[in-house]
């Protein structure tokens, strides 16, 4: 164990020998009661000495284990407005600091399924992962009930910005710089990392940014509370109050709609638009996807599947590539491009597309605003089942790669490749080297992978991560096109 002191008073957090983590330190004041659907409060000081030796709570959702079916501590709770820091030593205050933002539809996941030990150790960073409202509680939008509710879609994303705000404040006493801080995330956490770049309240609270296979709900068109009413059994105008008198258990389990909006109030203007204006100037990003991530949404193949209920859905899933316009000429060039797959592996294929197109429009427009970045594919293929199937580079399957969880048993995060292969280790090692290299000087190049050079709109270099890592020119190309037939 170790004791520290800090301006909000002193904490005993866990030693592991090369890192020091302090668990469940609260940022926000419990979401709960009057403060449910409402903006998050900043929390203060505590008296007598805080125990952070322990996993916080988790917040509400239907998923009892973590978003990749594994064993996650910490209970589930609308109270939920905690993070976790790992530092190397509280002794500096000049490191780098990476505030992770996890991933699970805007409706899973917590940052206690992320360990940062290894990143911290071997980086000389910290790394803080937080957790945030989720579903009806935190991506909700309610708006119409009330004026009080103003933003209430984007809950998820004043929590973001509340622990962002306390790390400001308070990192230094755990040897980090506030003035130094990569904001990085996966999936819905992609966005999360997205929608910072659109919120104004965000601003200069962080200085470089990674994505990783960003994606995720979208709120539905329309005022979605009629229909709430409806299946709640309740009129418009009793609404409100009944999702207040309501336990945090019955909200999660009527699966109310939850997902991203730019609301006007949080996020006031789209990703692609935000990237160009001048809070967001001098940003260096990585972004980046995996080869097959449409694989994750799959079952296993058998010999009686239904490939006609695939066939169907091809042009609904690539509507959602194309932000609902006419996909038709899309579904039509994929089946072209790819004429030997069946069906499933076609909506494979459009599905990995919705993760590529948000990462290659987002680093085009960052490119044209002349800020630095870097683009990736994750390649190599899983060797560990999920799911019953070995799905290729499939969604998710990098994260153990990015907190390098392969160099430590007790590493916590969610392993697809097997721990014991020289390739899985390498380029562990090699891709969390080239992301805290990063977070120290804003750029990932000549950190154990090859030469990676930045994205341009002429080559479009790529980097591959896999067994042997290497750059291309536009491997896109064929897509980028089909996006646009």
């Amino acid at each position: 164990m170790t004791v520290i002191d800090t301006r909000l008073g002193r904490i005993k957090g866990i030693d592991h020998g090369t890192s020091l983590s302090f668990l469940g330190i609260r940022y926000g004041e419990p979401p709960i009661g009057s403060l449910r659907f409402m903006p998050p409060l900043a929390s203060g000081s505590w008296n007598g000495l805080l125990d952070a030796t322990n996993y916080p709570n988790r917040a509400m959702q239907s998923n009892k284990m973590g978003t990749m079916g594994q064993d996650t501590p910490g209970e589930l709770s609308e109270d939920c407005l905690f993070l976790n820091i790992y530092t190397p030593s509280t002794e500096i205050s000049t490191r780098p600091v990476m505030v992770w933002i996890h991933g699970g539809g805007f409706r899973s996941g917590s940052a206690n399924e992320y360990d940062g030990r290894v990143l911290a150790s071997q980086g000389d960073v910290l790394v803080v992962t937080v957790n945030y409202r989720l579903g009806p509680f935190g991506f909700t939008n309610l708006d119409s009930l009330s004026d009080e509710l103003t933003g209430t879609v984007s809950n998820g994303y004043r929590d973001m910005i509340l622990a962002l705000e306390w790390i400001k404040d308070n990192i230094i006493d755990y040897g980090g710089n506030p003035e130094n801080v990569t904001i990085f995330g996966e999936s819905s956490g992609g966005l999360g990392v997205l929608g910072l770049f659109a919120a104004p309240g965000a601003d200069g609270l962080f200085h470089k940014a990674i994505i990783h296979s960003a994606n995720g709900p979208r709120w539905p068109e329309g005022d979605q509370n009629p229909k709430i009413a409806e299946k709640l059994g309740v009129g418009t105008t009793e609404l409100l109050d009944t999702l207040r008198s309501m336990s945090a258990e019955e909200i999660i389990k009527a699966e109310l709609p939850a997902g991203l909006c730019i609301d006007g109030k949080v996020l006031t203007r789209s990703f692609n638009e935000a990237i160009a204006e001048s809070p967001n100037s001098g940003i260096p990003i990585i972004i980046g996807t995996n080869r097959t991530e449409g694989t994750l949404l799959t079952p296993i193949d058998s010999n009686d599947e239904d490939m006609t209920s695939y066939e169907k859905r091809l042009l609904g899933s690539a509507g959602y590539v194309l932000d609902k316009k006419d996909a038709t000429n899309y579904v039509n060039g994929i089946k072209t491009a790819y004429p030997d797959q069946n069906p499933k592996r076609l909506f494979e294929i459009i599905m990995t597309d919705s993760f590529l197109r948000i990462a290659i429009e987002f680093i085009e427009k960052a490119v044209q605003a002349k800020l630095n970045c870097w683009l990736y594919r994750f390649d190599l293929d899983t060797t560990i089942e999920y799911n019953g199937k070995l799905g290729g580079a499939t969604h998710a399957c990098e994260m153990a790669f990015t907190f390098n969880a392969y160099a430590d048993p007790q590493c916590h995060v969610k392993r697809l490749h097997d721990s014991s292969l020289p390739e899985v280790i390498h380029l562990a090692e090699a891709w969390s080297s080239a992301l805290t290299k990063f977070a120290w000087t804003g750029s990932p190049d000549d950190a154990g992978l090859p030469h990676w050079p930045k994205y341009d709109l002429t080559d479009r270099h790529v980097m591959h991560l896999t067994t042997n890592s290497h750059v291309s020119k536009d491997p896109d190309s064929l897509h980028r096109k089909l996006w646009h037939s």
